[in-house]
């Protein structure tokens, strides 16, 4: 069975942040996920996650100026000083929690500039946090994004993401394939499947329905059988589960709409 990870920035809206860890043990997940823990002390969180018997799988170093659009700073030039003292931070929260991967998110592709002449910085900036991270235990993963939802984002496709890895050739480095951004962007997320998974390059998988990034039993694709047949390919990471829930504020909000999950826990 797929182990599932609740993505906290985006299900529970209906709840205050801290209180959401509690909702989804009780939803029965035992992962929990999130964009960003800055706003809180690693403390206040651990506690949470220690209280309702949960693992920290996943969470993003800081990306910039997010209010103002930043989506990470890994491929933009003069850059370098905060990308490195914000990946420490990230550092010190995983440690913190008990957190054994973090996710880089790669930036916007500057108007006017080739993504070619980002491919220098971007592979230069994972090198060093792979380093940093090896000395912790700790993986990195880079995460190809659709353009739709983040347009100029730097990194969109697949190939692209795992010919990084390539080039960087570090062992901690991994791609985090979500697969309604791959769907958005590719299709083919069988094939996508096959073809990746039994590299051992992928780190983590993510869910939603596509388009509208709801629920995953909403939507264009198959999952109860891409989850089987995640099951087939022999992944044993967490699959977090990052969508926008359908009911949002109504009553029953996030645990109405988790039906699809009942039958994979």
């Amino acid at each position: 069975m797929p182990k599932f990870a609740a993505n906290l920035s985006m299900l529970y809206p209906e709840l205050e942040f801290l209180d959401r860890f509690e909702a989804a043990a009780q939803d029965g997940f035992k992962g929990v996920e999130y964009l960003f823990p800055y706003a809180f002390k690693a403390a206040d969180i651990a506690q949470r996650l220690s209280d309702n018997g949960l693992q920290q799988v996943l969470f993003n170093a800081p990306p910039g100026d997010w209010d103002a659009g930043e989506r990470g700073l890994a491929c933009l030039s003069g850059r370098e000083a905060e990308f490195k003292s914000g990946f420490m931070q990230a550092l010190d929260y995983a440690t913190a929690l008990n957190c054994t991967r973090i996710h880089v998110m790669a930036g916007l592709l500057p108007v006017g500039t080739e993504r070619e002449a980002l491919h220098a910085t971007f592979t230069n900036r994972l090198q060093w946090a792979a380093t940093e991270a090896a000395k912790h235990g700790l993986e990195v993963l880079i995460e190809p994004i659709n353009t739709r939802d983040i347009p100029r984002f730097y990194l969109n496709r697949q190939d692209h993401a795992h010919e990084v890895v390539a080039a960087v050739g570090a062992p901690n480095l991994k791609v985090q394939m979500d697969l309604y951004h791959c769907q958005i962007v590719e299709g083919d997320v069988a094939m996508k499947l096959r073809k990746y998974l039994p590299t051992g390059h992928v780190g983590h998988l993510q869910i939603a329905g596509v388009p509208q990034r709801h629920e995953p039993d909403l939507g264009e694709l198959n999952y109860p059988y891409l989850f089987s047949l995640i099951d087939e390919l022999g992944f044993d990471g967490w699959v977090g589960c990052e969508y926008r829930p359908a009911r949002g504020m109504q009553p029953g909000g996030t645990s109405a709409g988790l039906g699809w999950l009942k039958p994979w826990l």
